[in-house]
């Protein structure tokens, strides 16, 4: 096979012919417990739409909904140059981007720094001037012999914070493995700033922004009709974009009714009261033993970091159940061990092409130890479907509840994010859903497009960081100083 580059999958026809009743009956059991229809999706996208409004008000609900002073969207016609620096978990990723004179284009050159495991628990001095010396390091490679006066960054800080102003940002918790002292609680500016000023970095910090309102703003630069950001990933999130007449918890704040403000809505936390989210006893487990119990109901059912728990609590279960007997008389010890399987084992399941299910019963030979029979491999099959299929179905309430605030008939959706990207019909399963909720009409063909269409993203905690950092500095020249803590540090 080598050399005849990538073969077409056979279609797969699988049979349940010869699965024993029993765990027939079980897999009718999984099908009752995980499938959600129409009518549950539009019960949970109208729940889905109070809540934001509800996050938005003085009070505040489950979802945080958190303004982030970013109060415009892209014309296409920005142009600059700006710094990015982007801060996961794994990597230090930093950017420069050149908007050019072209409508919606730009240049970009970037670096990738490892971020070393030790400084995820160590001092927070180190951290900073780690980041610092990626900077310093970056600009010397890239500008070593001009004169450089001050370059403006946008720094894509996604980890849970609150900004009252879009150069300041107060860590909440941390997350991602991080779990530095001195810093939760704490704005995370001055102590960035501090490092860039012992090193001497000519680098003016001029705008904090999460990931998610980066994807929103990317997007909209190459494509006007998008008109909210996504990230269905590890975790999931969204930003749109609000009047500030619609957001009372600003009020005081006296901003023109009709002035847009990006909000970054942390839907995670979605029903963390439990009112519509159709939990079975697996979600349940998964909540009661996860690191914060009662958080992020909406999350711990459609992230990739919560899919492959589910699919394995299910399986664990099914053992244990003295009825049905799967995987009898084996070992399962590496399947009792939690988090053990991500969402990508139930994408390589999926894409099993062949009949007999013979990819993934190599699959959970190599990874689990287990030798399953062909009975057990279609239960398998049929569980990692049901899954992912709830998971893209659960998702798609959240973007019909904002296209419903927002009464959007037609626009299009910015996603990213590995399960977004990688997991199969994911996109196509949440299509479905969405047109189910929003009674759209049939198709006249299978190519017209979809009213609320949504597309794969551009790179938010990139080129949406620079794009903001160029927003601010041109409404901050305009005389709009709203969510500006430090106005000097923009002359």
């Amino acid at each position: 096979m080598v050399g005849l580059g990538p073969r077409k999958p056979p279609s797969r026809k699988g049979s349940m012919a010869d699965v024993p009743k029993d765990l027939l009956q079980e897999i009718n059991r999984l099908e009752e417990l995980f499938t959600v229809d129409t009518a549950k999706l539009k019960s949970i996208t109208d729940h889905f739409v109070s809540e934001l409004i509800k996050g938005l008000s003085v009070e505040g609900g489950s979802i945080p909904m958190n303004p982030t002073w970013c109060m415009s969207f892209p014309t296409g016609y920005e142009t600059g140059t700006f710094l990015a620096l982007d801060m996961g978990g794994t990597n230090l990723r930093v950017c420069e981007i050149t908007l050019t004179d072209e409508k919606s284009e730009f240049d970009i050159i970037q670096s990738k720094y490892r971020m070393p495991e030790e400084l995820k628990t160590g001092e927070a001095d180190e951290l900073w001037e780690y980041i610092a010396d990626c900077l310093q390091q970056f600009i010397e490679t890239h500008h070593a012999d001009e004169k450089i006066d001050s370059m403006p960054l946008g720094f894509t800080f996604s980890y849970p914070a609150t900004q009252n102003y879009i150069d300041h940002g107060i860590l909440q918790t941390w997350t991602k493995g991080f779990d530095i002292d001195g810093v939760e609680g704490e704005n995370v500016v001055p102590m960035f700033e501090a490092a860039l000023n012992k090193r001497g970095v000519p680098i003016k910090l001029t705008a904090l922004i999460n990931d998610t309102t980066g994807t929103l703003i990317a997007s909209a630069y190459t494509d006007t009709s998008m008109k909210i950001g996504c990230i269905f990933g590890t975790g999931c999130n969204a930003a749109y974009m609000e009047e500030c007449g619609s957001i009372p918890k600003l009020a005081h704040m006296n901003l023109p009714p009709d002035t847009p403000m990006a909000i970054n809505c942390e839907w995670g936390a979605f029903d963390n009261e439990h009112k519509v989210l159709p939990r079975t006893p697996y979600d349940i487990i998964v909540d009661k033993e996860s690191p914060r119990p009662g958080q992020q109901a909406f999350e711990k059912m459609i992230a990739g970091l919560y899919l492959g728990e589910i699919f394995r609590l299910v399986l664990v279960d099914l053992h244990d159940n003295k009825d049905v007997h799967i995987f009898e008389g084996q070992n399962i010890d590496k399947l009792r061990k939690a988090y053990t399987l991500d969402s990508s084992f139930l994408s390589q399941i999926e894409e099993d092409p062949f009949e007999n299910l013979s990819d993934t019963k190599f699959l959970f030979q190599n990874k689990l130890s287990i030798d399953a029979n062909h009975p057990e491999l279609e239960l398998t099959r049929r569980l990692a479907e049901l899954i992912g299929t709830r998971a893209a179905r659960l998702s798609a309430c959240g973007v019909a509840a904002i296209a419903k605030k927002k009464d959007y008939k037609t626009c299009h959706v910015g996603a990213d994010g590995s399960v977004f990207n990688k997991y199969p019909h994911f996109k196509a399963r949440g299509a479905a859903a969405l047109s189910e909720i929003l009674d759209w009409p049939a198709k006249k063909s299978k190519k017209a497009e979809d009213p609320i269409e949504i597309l794969a993203a551009e790179d938010g905690s990139g080129v949406g960081a620079a794009l903001i950092a160029a927003l601010t500095l041109k409404r901050v020249k305009e005389g709009n100083l709203a969510g500006i803590e430090h106005p000097e540090n923009y002359k």
